[in-house]
């Protein structure tokens, strides 16, 4: 298989774009290096596209090791023809493959296998060639042998359909030709085992659909609700058409003798054997696709979660509700650091109002404090009540925030956490990380596994390892287009570095501890076990703010420096002018293949350093919406069909989009409900972090469902 073909055309670029991506990926180089300082090679294939790559190289590797692997034993075996050679060679998927091996694969005893033991299968010759003149049970006779368990004829004629059976069963071609006649034709349906049971599957009690047509987040309800045995699902096809597909290609000469026997051994065949199997690889196929689809939903969640725009500048209170043990409170400076914490009872049972507030105002005074950040767990709302009335009380402007917590409390559990605060409790923890994702959303988000941030669907019932990989391909992009102060960076924000390991993180964080701040990103090549490769991978990523050398505080990479300076020079610049930003460089170029070709590097290379210098550092985040903040509470049962409100886009699944508007409750928005014009995902209109002007549809207070509308 040429590899580069295949994903030349998967990716519609060109093959040297390819080429160049492999050899790239194959001495080393991360995702997020290649797509940042290799675009000249790649021709600007961005980290999507980079992952992708990635991704099938690694399939079709492994596909080409399984397929040696295969020839391997089907020659050991002495079976492999030139045909079967080609037809594995040219075999693009793993099923294929497997189809193809069926035959030559060790069993286990098997029906057939017996009957081979009791010398029946000359007789499966015989009826397969169905060129008998005498009836079967003549030409049974002489496979008779009651030592071997051949009591009679019909012994021996069963024996043999059995061996026939499972020849059909392992032919290639049927099963391909079955498997997707079914995922085109077949049904996908399901029951619930109890019907008199209240469970969130009563939609799938008595459920079917095509099974062409069935939505991935139905095949991943309908895993969950089998799984938990609320739900029978099964598949069904049109077993006439096929059982006569079957006949038609088995039974090639009408033989009285044989024909009707062999009409019950394909029918056997199919039911006992071929079915059953082709049922679970669709089942797996629907799964599959339905896992890739939530896990790419996940990954642009994810994304866009995680480039929300920090909150800068401002003394935050950090709010972890709860009824009876009390809300934990925690004070965070503008950089991050925690400056008290505290317990208050305002929710039930102790209700302790007056006295909380009193607290709360001493804290606001002590520190300046300026917005509150809530967490939307238990006593969220009661949480705001408390709040809302507070501000009014108050003689200066404070707003507050309702934070997704998802993970909070995994991370303030954690043995990160611990190392952390090692002297404040899981609730504490609780409560700094909560003020602290609302000022840096990423660099607090990284500490927390991407799975227990709930930005998908069904995540938990999907293949972990797949899950993983691709979210921290997210983080990872997120971490370096974002880029990291060397001198103020974590250990999780460091390991998401290109080229840097957990190990070579925290290596990195004890050189800064020992040796104080870095001076120059040089410095680095002094961290234990950070080499020289690892140091082309990171170094553009790494800021220091105020280093000797400004280009250090930018993502111009080091390889770059002689020409970045150059460029400098040539415009009438110093290094010192970076600092501000030095507007208008890109128009002072006036020919950039020219200027390129002077400096020994390539356009795009320069064009990049350009737009560096003109905005050094960018921060993507900052294109990003703001969140909205609030003053006054708005409650579930204030709200009225026909309100118009503002929300923001809390989690994006393929039906439809949940809002915050600022009650409890997120509401829905169905993908129906998006837009006037057709979209087949809600991703086409909306985004994770979107603000969004919506209209209350209805409003169902006794089972906690809002249903909004997006359209004007």
């Amino acid at each position: 298989m040429d590899i580069v073909k295949v994903i030349t055309e998967e990716l519609k670029v060109k093959a040297w774009q390819v080429e160049a991506a492999v050899s790239l990926i194959d001495e080393g180089n991360t995702i997020p290096f290649i797509s940042r300082y290799r675009k000249e090679a790649t021709g600007s294939l961005n980290d999507e596209q980079l992952r992708h790559l990635g991704e099938r190289l690694t399939y079709l590797r492994n596909l080409e090791e399984k397929k040696e692997q295969v020839l391997s034993t089907i020659e050991e075996q002495g079976k492999l023809t030139p045909e079967l050679r080609v037809q594995i060679e040219n075999a693009m998927t793993q099923v294929e493959v497997d189809d193809l091996y069926r035959p030559y694969r060790p069993k286990r005893r098997t029906r057939a296998s017996i009957a081979k033991e009791k010398g029946l299968e000359g007789l499966a010759n015989i009826i397969s060639l169905q060129m008998t003149d005498k009836p079967l049970e003549e030409e049974a006779a002489s496979y008779i042998n009651p030592e071997k368990g051949v009591e009679n004829a019909a012994d021996a004629i069963a024996g043999a359909g059995d061996i026939i059976a499972e020849n059909i069963s392992d032919d290639p071609d049927f099963r391909m030709t079955i498997r997707e006649f079914i995922l085109k034709k077949g049904i996908i349906s399901s029951e619930a085992k109890d019907p008199g049971v209240e469970s969130v599957y009563e939609m799938y009690y008595d459920f079917s659909e095509d099974v062409a047509k069935v939505a991935g987040h139905r095949i991943l309800a309908l895993n969950r609700g089998e799984k938990e045995k609320i739900l029978t699902v099964k598949i069904s096809a049109e077993n006439e058409r096929i059982l006569g597909y079957l006949e038609k290609k088995i039974i090639i000469r009408d033989n009285p003798n044989t024909s009707p026997v062999l009409k019950e051994i394909i029918a056997d065949a199919y039911n006992r054997l071929i079915f059953p199997s082709v049922e679970r690889e669709v089942r797996n196929i629907l799964t599959e696709k339905a896992e890739d689809g939530a896990i790419v939903i996940f990954s642009k969640n994810l994304k866009q979660l995680l480039m929300q725009p920090p909150i800068t500048g401002r003394v935050v209170l950090g709010w972890d509700p709860a009824f009876r043990t009390g809300c934990k409170l925690a004070v965070v400076d503008a950089t991050g650091k925690v400056l008290d914490t505290v317990v208050i009872y305002p929710t039930e049972p102790q209700k302790k109002i007056a006295e909380s507030k009193m607290i709360l105002k001493k804290l606001i005074d002590k520190y300046g404090i300026s917005l509150i950040s809530v967490g939307n767990g238990t006593a969220s709302r009661e949480s705001e009540q408390v709040i809302v009335e507070l501000l009014k009380e108050l003689p200066v402007r404070i707003e507050y925030i309702i934070v997704n917590e998802a993970g909070a409390s995994v991370y303030s559990a954690s043995k990160l956490a611990s190392e952390e605060f090692p002297n404040f409790d899981v609730g504490q923890r609780s409560a700094a990380s909560i003020a602290r994702r609302l000022q840096d959303p990423l660099a607090e988000l990284v500490k927390i596994d991407p799975q227990a941030i709930g930005v998908g669907q069904y995540q938990h019932d999907m293949d972990q390892k797949k899950l993983s990989e691709s979210l921290g391909g997210v983080v990872e992009d997120c971490v370096n287009s974002v880029g990291v102060d060397l001198n103020t960076a974590s250990v999780s924000l460091l390991e998401y570095i290109s080229g840097i390991t957990k190990a070579v993180a925290k290596n990195i964080v004890a050189y800064r501890e020992a040796n104080g701040e870095f001076k120059s990103r040089k410095e680095l090549l002094k961290v234990p076990k950070l080499g020289p490769k690892a140091y082309e991978q990171c170094a553009g990523f790494m800021r220091i703010t105020g280093a000797k050398n400004p280009l250090d505080g930018t993502s111009v990479h080091p390889e770059s420096y002689a020409a970045a300076t150059a460029l400098l020079e040539k415009c009438g610049y110093s290094p010192a002018d970076i600092k501000g930003g030095i507007k208008g460089i890109s128009s002072k170029i006036t020919d950039y293949k020219k200027t390129a070709e002077e400096l020994g590097i390539g356009e795009i290379t320069l064009h990049d350093i350009a737009s560096e210098l003109e905005k050094p550092a960018r921060d993507p985040r900052d294109e990003m919406p703001k969140p909205i903040l609030r003053t006054d509470v708005l409650e579930m049962k204030d709200l009225q069909p026909g309100m118009k409100l503002k929300g923001t886009v809390r989690n994006v699944i393929d039906f439809g989009a949940f809002v915050d508007i600022g009650v409890h409750q997120d509401g829905l928005v169905h993908v129906s409900q998006m837009s006037k014009r057709y979209i087949k995902h809600p991703l086409e209109v909306v985004s994770v972090g979107d603000i969004v002007e919506v209209t209350v549809l209805s409003v169902d207070l006794n089972k906690k469902r809002i249903q909004l509308s997006m359209k004007e």
